[in-house]
């Protein structure tokens, strides 16, 4: 599984990167055009498509253009075999910080985010 656990790994850097960067092209070359992402941090459900996220990444500046220090790291993954994995990992838009837990499958030869459950806190 080491390739496997390479191509995945890759993946969620890919989706790091272009969460960093405000990169919804690079995002969506990780995310299954169907996945969706739910939370529900401080009592508020929330159930977004993968273009609602998209279109909020699209409206709000970037860590990466306010110069901001990353504070991006892959916790742990759980592979159940060569095609389908969880994720954990924290990342931030501050002043919110994320831990994201994401389900993957590879799909067509690639690792993909099926579906992306987070909570987030507000720092100062």
């Amino acid at each position: 599984m080491d390739k496997n656990y390479d191509e995945m790994t890759s993946a969620l850097w890919t989706y790091l990167d272009g969460l960093y960067e405000g990169d919804t092209e690079k995002l969506s070359s990780v995310f299954h055009p169907v996945c969706h992402l739910v939370s529900n941090t401080g009592g508020e459900f929330l159930d977004w498509s993968r273009e609602k996220w998209f279109e909020i990444v699209d409206g709000r500046a970037s860590p990466a253009s306010q110069g901001l220090a990353r504070a991006d790291r892959i916790i742990s993954i759980d592979m159940s075999d060569e095609t389908t994995a969880i994720a954990k990992l924290n990342c931030a838009v501050p002043p919110r910080y994320f831990t994201d837990y994401l389900t993957l499958l590879k799909l067509d030869g690639r690792w993909q985010i099926v579906a992306k459950s987070f909570r987030f806190e507000t720092r100062e």
